[in-house]
């Protein structure tokens, strides 16, 4: 099984698939979205930690950039309804001391917040993730900085959703023009995702 991965960034696909040059082979690796919007350039070192999923018809890699990360991801692969598309959408959409803190104060509505799912599914995931989680383990210090980085796109693709957009759209949107523009408040985001889409 394959654990960890360093090589060069060769290509990436928004919202979240990449693939990394190891010494002539490239393994294609799907990403959170917190951890795509922190990738280096094309071209660039990057050393991802690895969850390797084998089914009968694929085998298929996930990339985290710590151990927490991962750790999380595969705790809620647990967890009944919860499939790896609902997991990667939990890590991209809060960090793993955020989610602690979610569990912890039973916030029903913040895991609800999460694209796909319901509140059926969050009320289940709060009850065993409850069990299995080992909250101080998830609450990564080091890791501290994180949200501020991805406030302004976390809002606004939040607020691309509120008016319409379709999750992945408003995620990718977001994602290339804050590329360009790094230096953009939330409500130049919006206006400018609303333009390029003609006032979806």
């Amino acid at each position: 099984m394959i654990g960890l991965i360093k090589g060069q960034l060769l290509h990436t696909e928004p919202p979240a698939h990449l693939i990394v040059n190891v010494q002539g082979v490239g393994y294609e690796i799907e990403v959170p979205t917190s951890v795509f919007f922190e990738l280096p350039a094309v071209n660039k070192d990057i050393e991802l930690i690895i969850h390797h999923l084998v089914r009968e018809d694929a085998s298929i890699l996930y990339g985290f950039r710590s151990f927490s990360q991962r750790q999380l991801f595969r705790t809620l692969l647990k967890v009944n309804g919860i499939g790896a598309k609902s997991a990667l959408a939990v890590l991209s959409t809060m960090s793993s001391a955020e989610f602690a803190r979610v569990i912890n104060d039973q916030d029903i509505s913040a895991i609800t917040q999460v694209p796909g799912i319901g509140k059926k599914t969050a009320q289940r995931l709060m009850i065993e993730m409850k069990d299995k989680v080992d909250l101080s383990e998830l609450s990564d210090p080091t890791k501290t900085a994180q949200p501020a980085r991805l406030g302004v796109q976390a809002e606004a693709i939040s607020a691309l959703q509120s008016l319409g957009f379709k999750p992945q759209e408003a995620r990718h949107i977001v994602h290339k023009i804050h590329k360009d523009n790094k230096d953009l408040a939330v409500e130049d985001i919006v206006r400018m995702s609303l333009k390029q889409q003609g006032g979806h």
